[in-house]
């Protein structure tokens, strides 16, 4: 598959075969990763592998998130599901995050370039004939999320591929804007 089938032809996938992705499959994917663009080589890109003791802190984080964001009347156990049940979607999780940068400019460009990293992820994955997809769950916004996953005060979370072999064959493109919607020629 080249770049352009890979690019035009990859969907977000969320229903997954159980079996987990090897450590190499895993490996290969985010070795992939290192090729994005990124100014000054600060490399700030970092994938944290989720394994069984971090997925069941994970889930409980987002429990506990679920529960105190709900109203008082809110069934507590079936919010603690549904907030497990997202992150056992796909049996791979990658957590995406970018060491912060003092210098602003810098923190940009490096928050632009881990976001392309992940890209590559995901672009590798499907290429390879994996699946996944790319999520910004709350619980990783919120500190036990973070110390469940050990991501460090001097790094944000930029989100959580979910990957693995797809259980569902992807849908149809969805509708994309006309170039003349986002393109602008400049004299």
């Amino acid at each position: 598959m080249d770049a352009i089938d890979a690019i035009r032809t990859r969907r977000t996938v969320k229903a997954f075969a159980p079996e987990p992705l090897s450590r190499d499959e895993v490996a290969g994917l985010l070795e992939m990763a290192r090729w994005a663009p990124n100014h000054k080589l600060t490399g700030p890109w970092r994938f944290r592998v989720i394994g069984p003791r971090s997925l069941e802190a994970l889930k409980l984080a987002a429990a506990a998130q679920a529960c105190a964001d709900a109203p008082e009347t809110a069934d507590a156990n079936t919010l603690s599901a549904a907030a497990a049940a997202k992150l056992d979607r796909a049996p791979t999780l990658v957590v995406v995050s970018v060491v912060r940068n003092p210098d602003p400019t810098l923190d940009l460009e490096d928050e632009h370039a881990t976001a392309i990293a992940a890209y590559i992820v995901l672009l590798t994955a499907h290429a390879r004939g994996l699946a996944g997809y790319w999520r910004t769950p709350a619980v990783l916004r919120d500190a036990d999320g973070l110390a469940a996953v050990g991501v460090p005060d001097g790094e944000r979370v930029l989100g959580l591929l979910h990957l693995g072999r797809a259980a569902q064959e992807p849908g149809a493109a969805p509708a994309r804007g006309d170039l003349d919607d986002y393109a602008i020629w400049l004299d």
